[in-house]
């Protein structure tokens, strides 16, 4: 999915979540992605643009259970409880979704598909430091700006896309703890960069993301990964997917025909299906 035009939220921390959505709303007229407790945030459904201007003719379908942000593309993700709503994804102060990315030394992207544990490793900031963590690994604190680090042209999924090299010590402990025969680094997206598009025809011309597979927001329901895993021999996790928005209180993939969904004042629109 991807923000509508206008679709931004506003980010406020270091208070109780409820408090955030009143001070963003009475002093900057945005409006948070708010969970939990009774901000918890309603999700609606309209049947074209100019409901979403008419609050009454909107449906209620369901209600934000989880916002989850990816901040290392393949890594762990971040459970928050409010975010901004950007055009290139959800962002938590310092960390936006999937804006890191391990490479190979000559730029190629580096996920899970081709090294497993990088779904066991986090990144999260603290104190304007970037800190790496993983199994059996120690910490490590990186500078999250270093303007003195070169830039590396990147690719994802064929596409050319750009990003800040994180340095040698981040290079060794990652490529320490993948356990690799070769070097990896990591980089990350600086909002001056060059974006890509998307890969998929779908998306609008103007659509730039930095490192996620598709489009910058993914959407899933509860209620659809509970009814596969009624179907398998093990129950899978919403984790499992990877997604952005998580939904409670609608029926098991109803997100497959919301087309336009409002959350709050931020409007998203739906682009495509993702093949997970």
């Amino acid at each position: 999915m991807e923000p509508a035009e206008g679709a931004v939220g506003e980010l406020c921390s270091n208070m109780d979540p409820s408090a955030a959505a009143v001070n963003a709303l009475s002093q900057h007229r945005k409006v948070v992605l708010l969970l939990g407790g009774a901000g918890a945030a309603l999700l609606f459904i309209a049947a074209g643009y100019k409901y979403l201007r008419k609050p009454e003719k909107l449906v209620r379908v369901g209600v934000v259970s989880q916002l989850l942000v990816h901040p290392l593309k393949s890594g762990k993700a971040l459970s928050v409880a409010l975010a901004e709503c950007l055009r290139t994804g959800l962002k938590f102060g310092e960390l936006q979704d999937r804006h890191w990315l391990v490479v190979t030394e000559d730029g190629h992207m580096v996920t899970g598909r081709q090294e497993p544990r990088l779904v066991l490793m986090s990144l999260t900031c603290e104190g304007g430091q970037v800190c790496l963590n993983g199994p059996n690994m120690e910490e490590l604190k990186i500078p999250i700006n270093n303007p003195t680090h070169r830039v590396t042209d990147c690719r994802v999924f064929g596409s050319d896309v750009q990003g800040r090299d994180c340095g040698d010590a981040a290079s060794s402990w990652l490529t320490r703890y993948l356990q690799a025969q070769k070097t990896y680094r990591l980089v990350h997206f600086e909002p001056h960069m060059k974006a890509r598009k998307p890969p998929e025809a779908t998306f609008p011309e103007d659509e730039m993301v930095a490192y996620p597979d598709c489009g910058p927001v993914m959407l899933l329901s509860e209620a659809s990964v509970k009814d596969l895993s009624s179907k398998l021999e093990k129950d899978v996790t919403v984790e499992r997917f990877r997604p952005n928005i998580v939904i409670g209180d609608c029926e098991p993939y109803d997100e497959d025909s919301w087309d336009e969904i409002q959350i709050g004042s931020v409007r998203l629109k739906r682009v495509m299906a993702c093949g997970r």
